[in-house]
């Protein structure tokens, strides 16, 4: 029986249906093949009977939760980076047991072989979750808005500019009749949707006040309003998991790739790792702190210094940069607890390089 083989690791596929497990012995031969239910119960009933031993599994939509199972029966629980993890995904011979295998192996050998990741608890993936739905609703909103639009140009139409949230308050009056059974029902959708995503605002406000209070330091940066700063907090969760704060911009994948070789040493675009979301809200920042209405500070002087440079997609580059400086001071923020200087680093530091990419 499992119960009683005394596995150096074990290695897991998973899957929506079912999970298939390799587990290696002391000697490093496959000893157990099994296949389980992709459900907590089934998961824990396994799991609850096997020595606590090192589990790896591949990080997808579905390892947080199993993870936390796995962890709640006494086992180590490595989630593999599969960005990383090229053994696995350019495996000629993948199949689900393959790689299960490969992951226990990897395991086994060296963990850091696997790229380890940390998920988030689950508290914070609930709460992240109710930001991620709100991203949801203004998307669809602003698809909506310019399918109106669009429908109306058709017939010589312009409503006047106006924000999204006044949008279907504004549009009702420059509908032709002809087009009242086409756009109506969606204009309905927007005063529906807008209404939602107003609600979720404030459930927001709320979560952050209450049960993330961290956020008022995060948020005293002009441009970082509460919705950034509690979505940088439920992303890193633990400010403590990086040893130097300059980290958190590869963690962000605001950091060029590096491809050196010899004397050559390419330009490279940003790795575009980890949270697409936080990445976006991060740069959407920078392009505000560099924008008319941004306030003065030494993110925006130094900033607008790579802007003056020049070359091609100078602002965008200027603002990648810019986010990343952002994403450090947002950390240190947190950890320090201090009152923000928006002009600290003025005189101490003079504008770089910026580790120009975009």
């Amino acid at each position: 029986m499992s119960s009683n083989i005394d596995f150096s690791a074990i290695g897991m596929d998973l899957g929506d249906k079912y999970c298939v497990l390799r587990g290696l012995d002391q000697e490093g031969e496959v000893v157990m093949g099994k296949r389980v239910k992709s459900a907590p119960h089934d998961i824990q009933k396994l799991f609850s009977k096997i020595q606590p031993t090192l589990v790896a599994m591949e990080a997808g939509s579905m390892s947080g939760w199993i993870s936390r199972v796995v962890k709640d029966c006494g086992h180590e629980v490595i989630v593999s980076n599969p960005r990383k993890v090229r053994a696995i995904s350019q495996n000629e011979k993948k199949c689900d047991g393959a790689d299960a295998e490969m992951q226990a192996r990897l395991a086994r050998a060296d963990p850091k072989l696997l790229f380890p990741i940390q998920h988030r608890g689950e508290q914070a993936q609930a709460d992240l979750s109710v930001i991620r739905s709100r991203d949801l609703l203004v998307r669809t909103r602003t698809s909506l808005i310019s399918h109106v639009r669009s429908i109306l140009k058709g017939f010589g139409v312009r409503p006047p500019r106006c924000s999204s949230d006044a949008f279907h308050h504004r549009v009702a009056e420059y509908i032709p009749e002809a087009l009242l059974p086409a756009l109506e029902p969606v204009v309905g959708q927007l005063r529906s949707l807008t209404a939602t995503i107003r609600a979720y605002e404030k459930y927001i406000d709320r979560v952050a006040g209450n049960r993330y209070p961290e956020t008022k330091y995060v948020a005293q940066v002009v441009g970082v309003g509460t919705l950034t700063a509690l979505a940088f907090i439920l992303t890193i969760e633990d400010p403590s998991r990086f040893r130097k704060s300059r980290s958190v911009g590869p963690f962000c994948g605001l950091c060029p790739r590096s491809s050196r070789s010899c004397e050559s040493n390419p330009q490279l675009r940003i790795s575009k790792t980890g949270n697409d979301y936080l990445r976006r809200l991060l740069v959407n920042c920078g392009h505000y702190i560099l924008g008319p209405f941004g306030p003065p500070c030494y993110l925006r002087e130094w900033g607008l210094t790579l802007m003056q440079r020049g070359g091609k997609n100078a602002k965008k580059r200027a603002a990648v940069a810019v986010a990343r400086r952002l994403a450090v001071l947002l950390l240190r923020l947190w950890i320090t607890g201090e009152k923000y200087d928006a002009f600290r680093n003025s005189k101490t530091e003079a504008p770089q390089g910026a580790d120009e990419a975009a």
